[in-house]
């Protein structure tokens, strides 16, 4: 079946070939025959990535009177980047109607200019629920026309707390309309909404409820609380093709993992709820132009998210609903092409996974975290292929040869292979020759000086000494003359604090105690701990064997912002590379301490962005775009 064939008028036609669509998706040719010529109600169950909104949208171009400018046809979605997408959709596929007009109404923008476009006259509104409410309210736009109300993404607008407002809504529309319900997943709300605001719907499914894609690979890697950042960046490099979204729990952990990335050298940035619409449009900007490899995201703010060639989703925390899940997922093996779905869970989340399983119907493989000589390999064999495949321009290099053969002339063809290879593999072969065994070992006893292969370590620094996370980090490990990531659960408190490295180097962080170091004009003392502070302890302030714990303030070098931070953390304004080269963050959004999106002083920050364990909770909230 062609689009030639499924009853559209000749615009949409037009319009269709112009975006090189021939066939339509299963949800098409199940939905557009029928919505297209029959008034009727419509539940549809089809996963994200099917083509659901040409599903909803042609049928209701098909139908509209582009001479009446009232509203005819109103979209609800959960997101305002769900809403902005869904309208560029339809601006598309209405492209070559005359006199047609379709608006997005949503929270985060100027309300004047949505106003106007109202008032100029639209047959199609794409609102979030929150902003319609708003602009209902104001009298600026009356339902009463409508005859055709969609609900994008119906279980994630319950999910999100809109439950109030879609009754709310739903009321101010006719009795006499047609009512298109779309869902991935259908939870007992989505079914009560259409029992109550439904006649006899016709229900279509491309597939079972709740099930996951048939095309998307479930993995997950089991590690210790504290190693989850490290699995991550492991992860990470073992794909060195990746192009994917992590998914983080809470606004807090979402920009701490970012914060991270950028400073390890990766390229990501954030989206979540605390930034500004222009902050969030420019992070999709570089997102969907691929500039970004990463985008690590709430499940709010990545809902509606549809870029083209998503290869893997990385669940650094499970979602708190298994449901959710699906969503996650949803955003990689679209169109028919294949993705990767990975989840890092410690072993208290076994359990959920067996959930998850049981819910999409599919079984995760479990398997080990790469090893420091797996990425390597995965790297070399991928530079490999890049060289082997990449294209020459003999004209604007042509003037440089005669110079470089001279220069190359006594390597054979073998040793000059090896030599170039070296150059790049030499590098990230450093970085990873002594990396740790992040896999669970049976047995070992985790933090537990000599029964394990970490330990806990106390000094006597904290933040009235200027020092946080990073700066804290950045310091010992300068001192030690170790990389950074063989620090790890560092608890900052006030006047002292702790942090975990491997047993092996137990000595040389000891070695610190007889260096005479000092920081503040008093001598920095390390112990090994034997026991984990929780948050809230401290009221005791232990001894270090050196000196008093009273700051002179400000830090060494600081500024008053940390170790040799100049007021943004030991030595950040240096470019760190943490593994292999990759182009910077230079934004202003994402980045460490940046003008962006920078720390929240709404919520308390987590003590490790490494992804510890001692994490603060966060309250459950309800979100409204």
């Amino acid at each position: 079946m062609t689009f030639q064939e499924i009853g559209l008028n000749d615009d949409l036609i037009k319009a269709v070939t112009d975006l090189g669509f021939t066939n339509p998706t299963p949800v098409q040719q199940q939905t557009i025959p029928l919505l297209a010529k029959t008034p009727t109600d419509l539940v549809a169950l089809a996963q994200t990535g099917t083509g659901k909104t040409a599903a909803f949208g042609l049928p209701i171009l098909n139908l509209i009177n582009c001479d009446n400018k009232t509203v005819q046809a109103l979209v609800l979605a959960p997101t305002r980047e769900l809403c902005m997408q869904i309208t560029n959709d339809i601006k598309n596929y209405g492209k070559y109607m005359r006199g047609f007009g379709v608006t997005a109404i949503y929270g985060g923008a100027r309300i004047d200019g949505q106003i106007k476009d109202v008032k100029r006259g639209v047959q199609v509104i794409v609102a979030t629920p929150g902003r319609l409410i708003d602009m209902i309210e104001r009298r600026v736009i009356n339902l009463s026309t409508v005859k055709i109300v969609v609900l994008d993404e119906a279980d994630e607008m319950l999910n999100m707390g809109f439950k109030d407002d879609l009754d709310i809504i739903l009321k101010e529309t006719p009795g006499q309309k047609n009512t298109w319900l779309f869902s991935a997943t259908m939870p007992k709300e989505v079914e009560r909404i259409a029992k109550n605001y439904m006649t006899a719907p016709v229900e279509i499914s491309t597939g079972k409820k709740n099930e996951g894609a048939d095309n998307l690979e479930h993995i997950y890697y089991q590690v210790q609380g504290r190693d989850r950042y490290l699995a991550l960046k492991r992860v990470v490099d073992y794909y060195p093709e990746i192009f994917g979204i992590v998914f983080c729990r809470t606004k807090a952990e979402t920009q701490e993992v970012a914060d991270s990335l950028i400073k390890d050298g990766y390229s990501a940035d954030a989206l979540h709820g605390d930034l500004s619409q222009s902050q969030r449009d420019f992070v999709m900007k570089r997102f969907r132009s691929h500039t970004l490899q990463m985008l690590v995201a709430t499940d709010v703010a990545a809902r509606g998210i549809d870029v083209s060639d998503v290869t893997h989703v990385i669940n650094y925390n499970l979602p708190e609903d298994v449901e959710n899940y699906t969503h996650r997922t949803g955003r990689t093996a679209r169109a028919g092409k294949s993705g990767i779905a990975i989840a890092i869970i410690t072993p208290k989340d076994s359990s959920k996974i067996k959930d998850i399983e049981r819910i999409i119907k599919k079984k995760f493989e479990k398997k080990d975290v790469p090893n420091g000589l797996d990425v390597c390999e995965k790297q070399l064999f991928n530079l490999v292929h890049k060289l082997h495949s990449v294209e020459v321009k003999d004209d604007e290099i042509e003037s440089f040869l005669p110079a470089i053969y001279e220069e190359l002339k006594d390597l054979s063809k073998e040793e000059l292979i090896k030599r170039f290879i070296s150059e790049e593999f030499n590098r990230f072969h450093e970085y990873y020759q002594n990396a740790p065994d992040l896999n669970i070992v049976k047995g070992a006893v985790d933090g537990a000086f000599g029964g394990g292969r970490t330990t806990r370590f106390f000094v006597n620094m904290g933040s009235m000494d200027g020092f946080n996370m990073n700066s804290l980090k950045d310091f010992l490990a300068d001192s030690v003359k170790v990389h950074t990531r063989m620090i790890f659960n560092i608890d900052v408190k006030s006047s002292f604090s702790f942090f975990e490295t491997e047993s092996k180097l137990v000595d040389e962080f000891l070695a610190m105690n007889s260096k005479d170091l000092e920081f503040n004009n008093r001598k920095i003392s390390l112990e090994v701990s034997n026991r984990r502070m929780k948050d809230g302890d401290g009221g005791g302030e232990r001894r270090g064997g050196g000196g008093g714990y009273k700051s002179g303030g400000g830090g060494y070098k600081s500024g008053g912002g940390g170790y040799k931070s100049g007021g943004g953390g030991y030595k950040s304004g240096e470019k760190r590379e943490g593994g292999f080269k990759r182009p910077r963050n230079s934004s202003g959004y994402g980045g460490d301490k940046s003008s962006g999106s920078g720390e929240k002083k709404s919520y308390s920050r987590s003590n490790d962005s490494a992804g510890g364990e001692k994490k603060k909770t966060f309250g459950k909230s309800k979100f409204r775009d």
